[in-house]
């Protein structure tokens, strides 16, 4: 994020919306919007927005992967037989 670049008043985004568009496609770095100084909003082109979800989604799964890698570790895992028999029971499923 370029702060001179990325900063504007939502009233500037306003006035300017087709140029700021351009710049957000252009750039692919979302726009930080102010009302009375503060930061308030923060705009993202749609590919860049997906970008951002797919790398979200990644994170959960490789951060569920590191769990069950730990779980795997310390011996918190039951055998697949184990399992079928826990299901069994907890939901009263015949044989």
């Amino acid at each position: 994020m370029n702060i001179n670049r990325d900063i504007h008043s939502l009233t500037d985004f306003k006035q300017h919306t087709p140029e700021f568009v351009q710049q957000l496609k252009e750039t692919g770095e979302p726009l930080v919007l102010t009302i009375n100084g503060k930061a308030e909003l923060v705009v993202q082109d749609a590919a860049s927005y997906q970008k951002l979800l797919d790398l979200a989604e990644e994170a959960k799964v490789l951060e569920g992967i590191r769990q069950g890698l730990a779980d795997l570790n310390a011996g918190r895992t039951l055998s697949l037989d184990d399992f079928k028999e826990h299901a069994r029971t907890k939901h009263g499923i015949p044989v």
